[in-house]
This record gives structure tokens, C-alpha cells and sequence, in this order.
């Protein structure tokens, strides 16, 4: 049975023109209602802006915006300006007349449409102009280009005006079949989306001149045959052809759109949540219903026919929150239902509490809106202080927007599988979807939480107190912001916005969600700390410098990349003193040691901690932290590891504001960083040695990560420096390491498949002799000196004939590419210069004859010990025929050789170690150490103890 005024056409039985004619009627009464009210709602020029728009599309008069050329497309069907607009086009130009266009003229725009929330109750005077225009499908291409460069004219001028419009051309024989442009709306997410935005065009567009839609005319009982029904209302000429624009139906919303819509609602929501949520739930509910959806636009048609057509019932945000709200009733949800009715008062952008500005009809739909949900004022006034919302309201809040976001994105996941729409290109979306809302709202170790994603406009603080509170009952120190300015003794009856262990990731987060700007002041309670006003202020002003806010827009191609770090800062010594004692007497030490690791004769450790802070490509800020004597190695590890892992040297920078050295301290570990990062992510990397304090580090890059080798002294590190290696890795030296000493001189030198020999002069006839052999292995001995002409001959003898050995068990080829030995002096320099390096000649005579050779042959024996064959000159001694008295007797036998009876060490000239090395590639620094075990136990045969 038909309500009064109801209207129920059947195309069987023959439809009543005066129907269509009605049922046009209404529509046409809620759109002059809705564009009154769009009229209402905006300042005068934006007003003016609106009211031209219909007639710059009709006409193409040179002096008006929007003139490209005189073959430009113009012509609004069925328009004729009324007297208001041509007075204010005059006002633009008084030499503009309008003429009517002469008869057989083409109209090129056939609609004009305005799009979105204006007219409705979440129009505001932030709200844009988004205008649909419907051009001819004829349009040639060049044609269409200069219509799009006529929109864009328009649009220029508009802004001069006050006035953000956007046009958006629309070709309509196209569009109905669901083929369109995917730039069609900002709004937009992508050509799959089709329907869902037919479905919100049909619902909340307002016809500005021209062509009404077609779909208007069809019931919608009758939506699935719209085509077959909309034929015959043309042939049957119920209605001429020319006045109506087909866009198509809603008969069918395909199951992917609605994760095509949610997806992209939900890459808005992590920004702006409260214009997201809405349309979410709605995709939700849509979702529900699928495949038999009433969607909103139908109810709308529906309410029309049935001549219900109060106009804020029939307000599409108003609908919509009518349908979201039947849904979460029914699944009683109550506490996401509030949510929505805060986002549409948000939406509304009416303030209830203030007996202020306008009382007409937005205030009064909303308050009637307000009364069901039984609002008391005290939540009016929550909501309408928004803008005074600080951290403990905007954190209640964005844990509810967080859950509804991610509830979201599940549900969309699970409708997608469940549907089988989840396509290579959702899919990839979904990808990076959930990607976005990890780095919005994940938590991890270190990271800085946004706690304000489009909640409030504002959380900057004038005034906050920071305070450091001792830990007791087993709870650690930690450090506490408050607002407003507070004393010591009022800290206790306070809660702070937020505390944290350590001080930087609690001015990070402050910094990060605003609360702390160039204009707030903070009060500092520095408890046991050297914390003072001055370094707070200055470690708040190098972030900002360094992550200035906004950041940069996240972008997908970010996204579809794994998070690496893009900027790190170092901030040393935070809230320490690494000189305290000289702080409390005033004074300040000047030393030549001025390494920030080595300072002063005790050799101090100036950098007692490091706090990193890092923004990553998925601009997520992260805070770690290093303290104790191996900070500054830890964070080098650390720094260099994750360069390393992700191929990008992060942008870096170093601070220090501690009260003794700061800016020589903040040099140095920027210079340290820089060198270390030099030498161990280049290929093939080098080994650094660093020196801290006496101690050594030795980094080393092995199986992707540095490891660090920890030597306590100066005898531990030469050990290292002589052990035999695998293959050659250069040892690049820090700059402080080894500082003025010959190692640091002979380490400089080393080449792969270089063997060199180095010597200085000590007192009291005593010389000291090192060799860097061809893999970098640094082997050092004491031997006396009565002549530095004679002094290297025992040992170059001995190198010539391993050398020898060598090339017998290597091509020939390979044996005269062999590097020739060099020999180094190493000399001091006047005037407490550096040492210097002296390049010295092999000699010409005594290496290869007039020598009495020593040689020893040596072999594994039954226990793993080496059994060794002497021959002085001719005369073998074996340990068959001597035992242990072995190296006695070749020790006499020796010195009965010797014309002079002063007792001077014997050198072994020759060693053979075929046995235990076949191949002949021993190591130098080996068969040296072999060596020096030997020569020692000759020599304290005959009586002569080992320099």
C-alpha cells in the first residue's frame, strides 16, 4: 500500500508523465534547499565564486577567467544566468554583455555538479569546492585539454577569491560504464572504486546548471533493469534524451571496491582519523550487506518517492550516521558508536556549548542530534575545547582511533580473502597499508609514539617542568615532565605527562608530539645529574634543527622499501660531567693529551654516554642509548652495523653541551665515526684500532657485523699485532691511536706481499728491530748494537733463505714478481718533531756469503713437539745422538769456532720447516717466532741471556 504521495511508477502498466514530473520536482526542491544552503554557509566572495562558476562554463568571453581560446568548449545545457550573476560578472568586467547562444548551438558541458559535504551538516569554511564537469563525449582530445586548461584557469582565479574549487571532468558515456579517469577526485583512490563513488555523487551532489541525472527517474525496486527501464522511458518519450545525464546505476557494488575504498580511507585515517572513521564504518556496513546492499543513495531515492523529504533527514552525513548507528546497535558496540558521534560533531564543526554565532539549522540539527545521544553540557564543552586538548585527553582518545583504524584493516584483510578480491594490486596495497600503520602506531624498544594523529590542533605547553626522581624500593631514577612550573616540594602531588628512564627519549617525545616549542619554557630540577637550563635548551634546539616538524610526507616508494635510517644524531654526555672534579673547583686542565678518549696524563674518558636519535624512512624516531667506559665503541658498533645491514650511510650529526669540552668532544667523535666509517664499510674492508684510555679495540668487520677485539694494554696489543693471519686485512690506526710512537710509524707502511724491516737506535749500544712481513703481522725483537752497518745482517741472511725457499716451491714466473725487501730507519726529529721513517739500502755484500751458517731443520715428533735437526757450518747435531744436551752441544761447538773469546748471540741463518709446511707458504712472522725459540736456546747455552 502506497504512503501518501508516494510514488511507485510501472513501466508494465504505463507511467504517469505527471509522476516523472513530480518525482523531478522533488528532487529538484531538495537541491535548490541544499544549494541554498550551501549559499548560506559561505563569505561573500567565496559566494560570488560559486555563483559565476555556471555561467564561465557557458560563455568563453575573453575578459572572464577561464578563456583559453576562442575554440574553447563551453555551452551549460539548458542554463540561463539569472540577474544577480550578471551583475556580478560585470563586476569582474563592465564591458561583458551576455548573449544568448544562437539556435542549433551544441552545449559542450552538460552538467555541472557539486560535489561532497557541501550543503550538508559537514560543511564548514574549511570545505572545498570539488565540481564535477560533464562534458559532451565528442570532445576531441585537443578539445578536452583546453577545457582541463580552462578548469585550471578558474581554479587560479578562485583562489585569488578565497575560494579552493577543484573541477574534475567527466565524460558521462564512459563513466557509465564504469570507465573512467583515476584522477577523478581527490578523494579518490583508484578506477576500482567506481560504484562507491557513484553511490556518494548520487547522494550528495548538487546540480549547479544543465542536465539533471537520469537516475533520478528510476525506482529502486527497478535499479537492477535500469538499463532496459531508462531505454524506454527515452523511446516512449517520457522524458526527451537531452535533458538528462546517464551516469549509470547502483544495482551491484562489487565485493573489491569495498577494499579499494577502505584502503584508502584507512592511508587518510593515520593522519586525519576523525574524516576517515565515518566513511570506514560505512564501508564496513556496506560490507556487511554484501552482495545485497541497500546502499545510502538508493535509501535516498527511496525516501524521495516516498515523499519523505525533510531535508535533515534526507542530510547525507546525517544518513549516514543513521545506518552506522542501526549497525553498532545491533552488534551493541557501544564504545565504537561514540566514536562516531564524536567524529560527526567534529565533522559539524558546531560549537553547542557557546551561545555563539549562527543559530540556524546546522546548530539545530545538531542539537537535536546531541539530545538522543544524551550528552550532558560538561561533554559539550570537552568537545568544544578541543583545541585545549592536552596529552592525557588526546592519549585516551587516539588509543579508541587506533583500535578502530587497525579493527579496520583486519576486517578488510578477512572480507578480501573471504570474497577472493584479493588481487595482485590490493594485495600490494594491503602490504603497504599495514606497513603504514606500524610505523604510524607500532610499538618497539626505543621508539618515539605520535601520540596525536589529527586529534588536537595543538599541545605546545608555555610552561613545563622537567625533574629528575630518585629511584628507591627497586625502582630506577627516571626523568618526569610536568606541566606548568613546579617547585622540588611540589612534584609529589602532580602526575607528569610522561617519564622515561633516560632524559633524551623524553625531550625526543616531547619534541616529537609537539608539547615542546621554541617558545616553552621548562623548569629543571636536575636531581644528581649536571643537567642545567643551558643544555636542556640547547638539546631541544638541535632537535628541531635536525627534525624539524611536520616531517616529510611518508611516500610509498618508502614504504615498499624495508625502514632505514635517513638522519642520526649524537648527543654526548647528556645531563654528565666528565670533568667534575675541575667543574667544582673552577678550573680547567691544559694538557697536550687532548683525545676526548685519552684526555690529559691519567688518560681520561671524556665520553661517558651517547644518545642516538635516528628518523627513519618510515619516519619513525628512535632513541638509543650507550654509557660507560665503552659507549662510544658500542654506538660506533652499532652506527656502523645498521649502515652496513642497510647499504645507506645515515646523514650524521654530532652535539655536545656538557659544562668541560663539549665542542672538542662532539669533533671528535664526529671525525672518529667518519674515519671508522671509511675504512670498515668500503670493500674489502680494513681493521681499525682504536685507543681508549691505555686499552685497545680492535674493529673488524666479520660475517656482516663489527666485532670488537678488547686488548687491556700495550703487550696484549702487540701480541695481537704478531699473530699470523689467514689472508691480509690492512690496519687502518685512529688518529689518536698509538700517538708519537714507531708502531704507529710501521704499521702506516704495510703492504700486501710486502716484507718489511724497520730499526732504531736505543741507548746503551742496544737496537730495536721489527719486521711487518707480506700480511701485515708485525714481529719485534731487542738485539745489541755495536755497529748499525752490521746490525741487520743475522736477520736479512735469514730472510734471504726463506726467501729462497719460497720461490723453489713457486713458478717461476710467480718467483721474480716477488717484492724486494725494505729497510727503514726510524730516526728521531729535532725539536720534538714527529719520528720520521729513513729509507735505507740493502747492503751489497754479507747476505748471501762470508757467513758462518747456522741452520736448523725442524719436524713434528711423536708428541706433537718439534724435533730439531742443528748444522754449524758442516756438523750436524741431531737429537739422536744428543738429546736433551742438544743445544749445548751445538753451543760449544760454536763457540770453539769463534777466534775471540768474548761472548756475543748466535743467529740462526736458515730454517727448514718443509715438514710441518709443504707447500712453503708459511707465514713470515712464523718462521721468525720459530726462530726466536731456537736463538733463545742457543744463547742460554752459551751463557748469553735474550735482550
Amino acid at each position: 500500500m502506497a504512503l501518501s504521495g508516494e510514488i511507485q511508477p510501472q513501466i508494465a502498466e504505463g507511467i504517469d508523465r505527471k509522476a516523472l514530473t513530480t518525482l523531478r520536482n522533488r528532487f529538484m526542491g531538495i537541491n535548490r534547499s541544499r544549494l541554498q544552503r550551501v549559499l548560506q554557509a559561505l563569505p561573500s566572495r567565496q559566494y560570488n565564486v560559486l555563483q559565476l562558476i555556471p555561467l564561465l562554463f557557458d560563455v568563453n568571453h575573453p575578459l572572464l577567467p577561464g578563456y583559453i581560446s576562442r575554440l574553447t568548449p563551453h555551452g551549460l545545457a539548458a542554463y540561463v544566468p539569472d540577474q544577480n550573476v550578471l551583475l556580478g560578472a560585470q563586476a569582474l568586467t563592465r564591458s561583458f554583455s551576455y548573449r544568448r547562444h544562437p539556435a542549433g548551438f551544441t552545449a559542450e558541458i552538460q552538467a555541472l555538479y557539486l560535489m561532497g559535504s557541501g550543503g550538508t551538516i559537514a560543511q564548514s569554511d574549511q570545505s572545498d569546492l570539488d565540481i564535477w564537469v560533464c562534458h559532451t563525449p565528442t570532445l576531441s582530445t585537443g578539445a578536452i585539454a583546453e577545457l582541463a586548461a580552462k578548469c585550471q584557469q578558474i581554479s587560479d582565479w578562485a583562489i585569488t577569491q578565497g575560494c579552493e574549487a577543484h573541477f574534475h571532468l567527466v565524460n558521462p558515456a564512459s563513466f557509465s560504464l564504469g570507465d573512467r579517469d583515476n584522477a577523478l577526485s581527490i578523494e579518490d583512490c583508484g578506477s576500482t572504486q567506481h560504484y562507491l563513488l557513484l553511490d556518494e555523487f548520487y547522494r550528495t551532489a548538487i546540480l549547479l546548471g544543465g542536465r539533471f541525472p537520469l537516475w533520478w527517474l528510476v525506482p529502486a525496486y527497478e535499479e537492477k533493469h535500469y538499463v532496459s527501464f531508462t531505454r524506454q522511458l527515452i523511446d516512449k518519450r517520457f522524458i526527451r534524451e537531452q535533458n538528462s545525464l546517464d551516469l549509470g546505476h547502483m544495482a551491484r557494488i562489487p565485493a573489491g571496491e569495498y577494499v579499494g575504498a577502505g584502503l584508502w580511507q584507512l592511508f587518510k585515517g593515520i593522519e586525519s582519523p576523525y574524516k576517515s572513521v565515518l566513511k570506514l564504518l560505512l564501508t564496513e556496513v556496506y560490507a556487511g550487506e554484501h552482495p545485497e546492499v541497500s546502499c545510502l543513495s538508493l535509501d535516498f531515492k527511496q525516501a524521495v518517492y516516498a515523499n519523505r523529504l525533510a531535508l535533515d533527514e534526507l542530510d547525507p552525513y546525517v544518513m549516514l550516521y543513521r545506518r552506522i548507528e542501526r549497525y553498532l546497535l545491533d552488534r551493541k558496540e557501544n564504545e565504537r558508536l561514540e566514536l562516531v558521534r564524536r567524529c560527526l560533531y567534529i565533522k559539524a564543526d558546531v560549537h553547542l556549548s557557546k551561545r555563539i554565532g549562527s543559530l540556524g539549522w546546522k546548530r539545530s540539527l545538531m542539537e537535536k542530534l546531541v539530545s538522543e545521544w544524551h550528552w550532558d553540557t560538561r561533554q559539550l564543552q570537552q568537545m568544544d575545547n578541543r583545541h585545549l586538548w592536552r596529552v592525557g585527553e588526546v592519549t585516551r582518545e587516539r588509543q579508541q582511533l587506533v583500535s578502530e583504524l587497525t579493527h579496520s584493516y583486519r576486517f578488510l584483510a578477512q572480507f578480501g580473502r573471504s570474497n577472493d578480491v584479493i588481487n595482485q594490486i590490493n594485495s600490494r596495497d594491503l602490504s603497504l597499508l599495514g606497513r603504514r600503520l606500524y610505523a604510524a602506531f607500532e610499538r618497539k624498544a626505543g621508539k618515539i609514539e605520535v601520540i596525536n594523529p589529527g586529534i588536537a590542533p595543538d599541545l605546545s605547553e608555555p610552561l613545563m617542568t622537567l625533574a629528575q626522581r630518585h629511584g628507591k624500593d627497586q625502582v630506577q631514577a627516571s626523568w618526569s615532565l610536568f606541566r606548568g612550573t613546579l617547585g622540588q616540594n611540589e612534584l609529589n602531588d602532580h602526575i607528569p605527562l610522561k617519564y622515561t628512564r633516560h632524559l633524551i627519549e623524553l625531550i625526543a617525545w616531547a619534541h616529537r608530539n609537539g608539547l615542546a616549542d621554541a617558545s616553552t619554557r621548562i623548569a629543571v630540577h636536575p636531581g644528581d645529574s649536571a643537567l642545567s637550563e643551558f643544555e636542556l635548551n640547547s638539546l631541544l634546539a638541535t632537535l628541531r634543527q635536525h627534525f624539524p616538524l611536520p616531517l616529510p610526507a611518508l611516500t610509498e616508494i618508502a614504504l615498499s622499501r624495508p625502514s632505514q635510517p635517513c638522519q642520526s644524531l649524537l648527543l654526548i654526555n647528556v645531563g654528565l660531567d666528565p670533568l667534575p672534579l675541575t667543574s667544582q673547583k673552577n678550573l680547567h686542565l691544559i694538557s697536550s693529551h687532548t683525545d676526548a678518549l685519552g684526555y690529559s696524563g691519567l688518560r681520561d674518558n671524556l665520553i661517558l654516554s651517547i644518545d642516538q636519535v635516528t628518523l627513519n624512512s618510515w619516519n619513525e624516531l628512535q632513541v638509543s642509548r650507550f654509557e660507560g667506559e665503552q659507549a662510544c665503541v658500542q654506538a660506533l658498533c652499532d652506527y656502523l652495523n645498521k649502515a652496513h645491514e642497510h647499504r645507506h650511510h645515515p646523514d650524521l650529526q654530532v652535539a655536545c653541551f656538557c659544562r668541560n669540552r663539549s665542542s672538542a668532544i662532539a669533533d671528535r667523535v664526529a671525525q672518529l665515526f667518519k674515519d671508522a666509517t671509511r675504512q670498515l664499510l668500503v670493500e674489502p674492508p680494513s681493521r681499525f684500532l682504536l685507543q681508549v684510555q691505555n686499552s685497545f679495540q680492535i674493529l673488524e668487520r666479520k660475517d656482516g657485523l663489527i666485532a670488537v677485539t678488547r686488548l687491556a694494554d700495550r703487550d696484549r696489543l702487540m701480541r695481537y699485532l704478531g699473530t699470523g693471519r689467514h689472508n691480509y686485512s690492512p690496519l687502518a690506526l685512529d688518529r689518536f691511536a698509538l700517538q708519537g710512537q714507531d708502531t704507529a710509524l710501521i704499521l702506516g707502511q704495510s703492504r700486501v706481499g710486502e716484507t718489511k724491516v724497520f730499526y732504531r737506535l736505543l741507548p746503551n749500544r742496544q737496537a730495536e728491530i721489527s719486521v711487518l712481513d707480506e700480511l701485515g703481522a708485525l714481529w719485534r725483537t731487542r738485539q745489541p748494537c755495536s755497529n748499525e752497518q752490521t746490525l741487520l745482517l743475522p736477520l736479512l741472511r735469514f730472510l734471504h733463505s726463506i726467501g729462497l725457499r719460497r720461490q723453489f716451491n713457486q713458478s717461476l714466473e710467480a718467483s721474480l714478481r716477488q717484492e724486494p725487501l725494505s729497510i727503514y730507519a726510524i730516526r728521531p726529529a729535532a725539536d720534538g718533531q714527529p719520528l720520521r721513517l729513513e729509507s735505507q739500502r740493502v747492503p751489497d755484500h754479507g747476505i748471501e756469503t762470508d757467513y758462518y751458517a747456522v741452520q736448523a731443520i725442524a719436524g713434528p715428533g711423536d708428541d706433537q713437539s718439534l724435533k730439531v735437526t742443528i748444522f754449524c757450518g758442516q756438523k750436524e747435531f741431531s737429537e739422536l745422538d744428543h738429546g736433551a744436551t742438544l743445544f749445548g752441544a751445538a753451543a760449544e761447538h760454536i763457540l770453539q769456532q769463534r777466534t775471540r773469546t768474548e761472548k756475543y748471540p748466535c743467529y740462526i741463518t736458515d730454517l727448514d720447516l718443509s715438514a710441518i709446511d709443504p707447500t712453503g707458504n708459511m707465514q713470515t712472522v712464523n718462521y721468525l717466532r720459530y726462530r726466536q725459540q731456537l736463538e733463545d736456546a742457543l744463547n742460554t747455552a752459551m751463557g748469553i741471556a735474550r735482550n
